[in-house]
């Protein structure tokens, strides 16, 4: 599966995850069918895809402990 969305227009928050430091940041745009992830030290680097539908599956799986993460 492809996605071909544009993200150039994302609104962009940081993680409840991302650590207080600053040094493990990562931020997450919604943008509809798909779930995007950067690093926020590099807003200009590369982001991570995932359709939405993925993103809720990993999301749970990782939520009841079935990932080793």
């Amino acid at each position: 599966m492809s996605l071909l969305v544009d993200a150039s227009q994302a609104r962009w928050r940081k993680s409840r995850r991302s650590s207080s430091t600053g040094s493990d940041c990562v931020e997450i745009a919604d943008l509809g069918e798909a779930i995007a992830f950067r690093d926020s030290k590099d807003p200009t680097g590369p982001n991570l895809m995932l359709a939405r539908t993925a993103w809720q599956d990993l999301s749970r799986r990782m939520a009841s402990g079935e990932l080793d993460l």
